[in-house]
């Protein structure tokens, strides 16, 4: 297996990791077939939420905003409070910065049961590494908090502007994603491949570990090598 990189060096317009192919060329790809649209709630309109969340509503997926103040959102996708969203749906997206994960949990209430897509990273302030110490991963911190969740570990491994265009010409973005429970991903990989993404199974929820860590390579190779926000990394099979 070998992996590449696709992109253009451009200079970089935001530190904010993760913050239009037609769908059916991306399913034919990938062996995915979208059986059902799905009830989501995206916790987070940022850039990495905000992008998501209009990809998915684009492709037919009823989708909704979780934020604090509901009133003050603007867009044509509906946006109520965290609690609100988390209950009416059967995916739920966490996609806020990782200082906010753990409000955001409580916020939602019980989420036993459903799947609960994890984008974070658990990045220091500058940017320098990974904010945890030992072994655990900012995923199964998460799986740890939402307890009875299914959490997949996804969406975390780019920035945002591969989210909303996931091909390099006739290429597409591979899409790492992990997690305990077979179900869960595959809803997750159905999501990933809506967007364009090619969805690659990295096994079960202990891999977020390294995929929180291959985020770190994106970010260092966006900012540090001033590579910019248009490449992504391709898994490339023989």
């Amino acid at each position: 297996m070998r992996i590449f990189a696709y992109g253009t060096p451009r200079s970089v317009r935001s530190t904010c990791l993760n913050g239009q192919l037609v769908s059916g060329i991306a399913m034919a790809h990938t062996g995915f077939r979208k059986v059902t649209d799905m009830k989501i709630a995206v916790i987070g309109a940022g850039s990495v939420g905000g992008t998501l969340a209009r990809g998915w509503a684009k492709k037919g997926h009823d989708v909704a905003f979780g934020v604090r103040s509901p009133s003050k959102h603007k867009g044509d996708i509906q946006a109520v409070s965290v609690a609100d969203a988390a209950a009416s749906a059967e995916i739920v997206v966490l996609a806020t910065p990782w200082e906010a994960a753990s409000d955001a949990i409580r916020e939602a209430g019980s989420l036993a049961g459903k799947v609960l897509l994890d984008c974070t990273n658990p990045l220091k302030p500058d940017l320098s590494g990974l904010a945890l110490s030992g072994d655990e991963s900012g995923g199964e911190h998460v799986q740890r908090q939402a307890s009875g969740a299914k959490v997949v570990k996804i969406f975390n491994t780019t920035g945002f502007d591969n989210m909303a265009n996931p091909v390099y010409g006739n290429e597409r973005v591979t899409m790492l994603y992990c997690g305990d429970h077979t179900d869960a991903k595959q809803r997750a990989a159905q999501l990933a491949a809506d967007l364009g993404f090619d969805p690659v199974d990295a096994g079960s929820l202990s891999a977020a570990r390294m995929l929180e860590s291959f985020a770190l390579l994106w970010i260092h190779l966006a900012i540090q090598q001033k590579m910019g926000r248009d490449f992504a990394f391709k898994v490339i099979r023989r």
